[in-house]
């Protein structure tokens, strides 16, 4: 049975819009420091952190794509964006004195690290919190595919997407006041009802690898804490059947 007091290292995914707070598009500050103070508390546990950020604060590839630009470029522009989001994770994160290391898909060793999956590990192990940039580097792959792939190399025990709801709805709860929350739900679940909390590959690939994926709202105060003492409220996405 999964317990979330067990994980010792994990991987983190957040959106790009989450760092917007309520602005129309960029950077808050005040939530990024929301965001990273979470973080920080429960590292400070001793629970390896790695990073995923997503870049549709900055930029959209599947939107820019639906108005004519070339797929693959527009995927290219939103890898470049989700660096930008490292950087400002990490500008917060060191801010908290805690060490943190960008390490990107797509080389650019002026600003960041070349991904390398053992120096990944190895600034885990050395009490580092590590911001994956670049998604997979590929256009095509969605950074949730990208997180799915960096939490089964990095041997997490599990992936928590951080999300603007508290879990997996079988409708949008936004617009939907009838949508029913699952505490837990099959990978198979989410694949055959099309539930959008992340794409099928990244599901298919943390089914494959048997790879827990908790799924939160980033929104709630200290909720990442709240998790891991076991108050918080999130769905829990396995092998096993549904609740």
């Amino acid at each position: 049975m999964f317990d979330i007091s067990k994980c010792k290292r994990v991987l983190i995914k957040i959106s790009g819009e989450a760092l917007m707070g309520d602005l129309e598009y960029g950077h808050c500050n005040n939530v990024i420091n929301k965001i990273c103070a979470d973080i920080t508390e429960v590292h400070k546990d001793n629970v390896e952190i790695s990073l995923v950020v997503g870049g549709g604060n900055i930029f959209r590839g599947m939107s820019a794509n639906a108005i004519g630009m070339e797929r693959a470029n527009a995927d290219y522009m939103g890898m470049l964006a989700t660096v930008i989001n490292a950087i400002a994770l990490q500008n917060a994160l060191e801010k908290l004195n805690v060490e943190t290391r960008i390490l990107s898909a797509i080389p650019m060793t002026a600003i960041c690290e070349p991904y390398i999956r053992r120096r990944a590990v190895r600034h885990m192990e050395k009490g580092r919190i590590v911001i994956f940039a670049a998604g997979t580097g590929n256009p095509f792959f969605t950074t949730d595919t990208a997180a799915a792939l960096r939490a089964v190399e990095m041997g997490c025990d599990c992936l928590m997407k951080a999300t603007q709801v508290d879990g997996v709805y079988d409708a949008d709860p936004k617009t939907n006041k009838q949508a029913k929350r699952y505490n837990h739900i099959s990978y198979s679940d989410i694949l055959s009802n099309e539930l959008k909390v992340m794409d099928a590959s990244a599901i298919s690939l943390a089914k494959e690898n048997k790879l827990p994926v908790l799924v939160y709202s980033i929104k709630s105060e200290r909720e990442l804490q709240n998790i891991f003492s076991g108050k918080g409220s999130y769905t829990l996405i396995d092998g096993a059947k549904n609740d």
